[in-house]
């Protein structure tokens, strides 16, 4: 194998690539890329046995080959070349070394037999369909941060992908929970989605894929079985095995009789809720809401600290309430509203508390109280 190739295609195409690999691996073949020149064009493989992305750019190749180099080693000696160069790459020799040069700099990488680098099994995804880059940023945006990261219950441990219908209108919806709060975000329903199987996408397949989008305008096309996901992205390809489980019954959890509405400006509220937060003990981060007579108050206190107490005009229908949250929960749902105000819909002090933005019927977020 032989080939020139540019330094900053290389290192943004090898930098999507390379950070699926994990830094400490018991089989030495994960934590190499696999690089295959050919047709005008070198295309990088990088897998973790569950999740694999491929990616190709274009490269002026002299001789067509393919071999594998340690992904992390490789991709920082890119990252410290100099801007413009031109990386060339030779592996003609016996196949176990990889020579680079750029410039007057030189490396020489070992390489791991190509036979051994795993493939991930192909198999038909039937249900196909592709949906605009913007419209997968809110639903991953919008819901991650209340993915679970308790390994016990690994069937909330990613995005719950499904198709519903509601008054007529077909929706795709995302779904994350860790037990202690739930945010669910729709789009319209793709062509092509119908019929899909609900599907559960894990937590680092996610991160994956939200750094790829970063940076892409175009649709996205997904496609996917009940066991396997593929998103393709620009030029690269994610494949992913799903999560083998069943998503709770998250309905269930969102309540129908919450009568007592409290309006507020969402970012006096974030901003009134971190600065009296900063005084609420570490482990908890416990803050109160008092409401009565069209006022809050934030309220938080902790024995090694002391107390702080803040209040807010807002708008309030309802009985006079005493609620507690964890602060930091309240501070991830606020940070996804993107409007002025957000509504909270409050039964009591025991029971799940709704957060939605002001005229935002597709994204709704449910609070579970804590006692403070």
């Amino acid at each position: 194998m032989k080939l020139t190739i540019e330094r900053s295609a290389l290192l943004k195409s090898l930098g999507h690539v390379q950070s699926v690999v994990e830094r400490r691996n018991t089989i030495p073949i994960l934590s190499n890329v696999k690089m295959e020149a050919a047709d005008e064009a070198l295309s990088l493989n990088a897998t973790d046995m569950d999740l694999a992305v491929a990616e190709s750019v274009g490269a002026e190749v002299a001789s067509p080959g393919v071999t594998t180099v340690p992904a992390h080693t490789l991709y920082e000696i890119v990252r410290k070349l100099p801007e413009g160069g031109q990386v060339e790459f030779d592996a003609t020799g016996g196949g176990d070394r990889l020579t680079l040069r750029c410039g007057r700099s030189r490396f020489t990488l070992s390489c791991l037999p190509i036979d051994d680098f795993p493939v991930m099994g192909s198999e038909d995804l039937p249900f196909t369909f592709h949906l605009a880059a913007r419209d997968l940023r809110s639903l991953v945006d919008r819901t991650r941060f209340a993915i679970s990261t308790e390994e016990t219950r690994y069937y909330l441990n990613g995005i719950y992908l499904h198709a519903v219908e509601d008054d007529g209108v077909k929706l795709l919806r995302a779904v994350a929970t860790d037990g202690h709060r739930l945010a669910s975000v729709e789009v319209p329903l793709p062509d092509g989605a119908t019929g899909m199987p609900g599907v559960i996408v894990p937590r680092k397949t996610v991160a994956e894929v939200r750094k790829l989008i970063d940076e892409s305008t175009d649709d996205v096309s997904i496609a996917l079985s009940e066991s396997k996901i593929q998103f393709t992205i620009n030029q690269a390809v994610l494949t992913s095995k799903l999560i083998d489980g069943t998503f709770p019954d998250y309905e269930r959890v969102i309540p129908a009789g919450n009568n007592n509405q409290l309006d507020v400006d969402c970012k006096l509220f974030a901003e009134a809720v971190d600065r009296v937060s900063a005084i609420s003990s570490e482990r908890s981060k416990a803050v109160k809401l008092s409401l009565a007579n069209g006022v809050l108050v934030l309220s938080a206190s902790s024995p090694e600290h002391g107390n702080a107490a803040e209040e807010l005009e807002v708008h309030y229908e309802g009985d006079e309430l005493e609620i507690g949250f964890n602060s930091r929960y309240l501070l991830d749902i606020t940070q996804q509203i993107e409007g002025e105000s957000a509504r909270f819909s409050l039964a009591d002090e025991k029971s799940p508390t709704i957060l939605q933005e002001m005229g935002d019927a597709s994204a709704i977020y449910v609070l579970m109280p804590m006692r403070v």
